[in-house]
């Protein structure tokens, strides 16, 4: 991966650290470059876990057929009537990014709304802090927030085992890694 640049200024997702702090919620309207559509048979209760549990806001609806949530910009859910869920939350699922600050709170919303819907939070091998939360429309919602990047790290080793490195220090150009 020699040809990748650093894109950080496209995306509302902070750069990780201890202090990172989360965007505002994104009100605007803008052409969605992807969403997630959920069926729901019960879009009051969907709405309020997803809105008092996961952090989002209701942008707009369209009564007895839509309910188009967001978070931050490029966070979009669109929650849509249906007879029925399915019974198994399927292995496939949706991530969204949030700050390692944020993932207490949001582990104990969705607790306190849905005692077993939370799985984790817990560290994966490439620098995230994952939790994985099942939804009143059994959908599986993964909330991810990037770690500190510690160059000397087992999850750095990782990444540069797949040709992923910080541009500077592919670059050779940062003081603290020649």
């Amino acid at each position: 991966m020699s040809d990748y640049y650093n894109a950080f200024e496209i995306s509302p997702v902070p750069t990780p650290g201890p202090d990172a702090v989360p965007p505002e919620p994104f009100r605007g309207i803008y052409g969605m470059p992807a969403f997630v559509t959920i069926p729901t048979s019960d879009l009051a209760e969907s709405v309020d876990f997803w809105v008092r549990g996961l952090g989002f806001f209701e942008l707009f609806s369209i009564p007895g057929r839509l309910v188009h949530l967001r978070r931050w910009a490029f966070q979009d859910v669109l929650l849509v009537p249906a007879e029925s869920v399915p019974e198994e939350t399927p292995a496939m699922s949706v991530s969204f990014s949030c700050v390692l600050s944020q993932v207490d709170s949001l582990v104990e919303a969705c607790r306190a709304l849905r005692p077993d819907s939370v799985d984790g939070p817990r560290d994966t091998p490439w620098n995230t802090r994952d939790v994985a939360v099942t939804t009143p429309e059994n959908a599986r919602i993964v909330f991810t927030a990037a770690k500190p990047f510690d160059p000397d790290s087992q999850e750095a080793r990782n990444l540069a085992a797949v040709g992923i490195t910080p541009p500077d220090v592919a670059r050779g150009d940062n003081e603290d890694h020649v």
